[in-house]
């Protein structure tokens, strides 16, 4: 994840050929940390953009958050997911009130 600096500020290694099979998708979710002790929001961040690079760092794939989330303290900017067995990357750019937690319980 970027956002308003010049280079890539973060980034997660995933080796999808580790992945256990039975998994099927990853969803990418970005959160700012205790956002509302700080009272912060997406709408606080300029030129955000998730990218995919294979392991030589070739991009693959360039998802730029183009939404204004004014109120917004959680997002998920896209999802890797298997499809006939070959790993694809769609853009989601979803975003919610609330932190980490609060997404995870979607799921739950």
């Amino acid at each position: 994840l970027t956002g308003d600096g010049d280079g890539d500020d973060e980034s997660i290694n995933v080796d999808l050929s580790k992945v256990d099979p039975r998994v099927s998708e990853i969803c990418i979710v970005v959160t700012i940390h205790d956002a509302e002790a700080r009272k912060q929001n997406f709408g606080q961040v300029r030129n955000s953009f998730v990218r995919i690079v294979d392991a030589n760092g070739t991009e693959l794939v360039k998802y730029e958050l183009e939404e204004d989330f004014s109120i917004e303290t959680a997002v998920e900017f896209g999802r890797i997911y298997k499809r006939n067995n070959e790993w694809k990357f769609e853009a989601v750019g979803v975003g919610q009130r609330g932190g980490l937690q609060e997404y995870l319980n979607k799921y739950n």
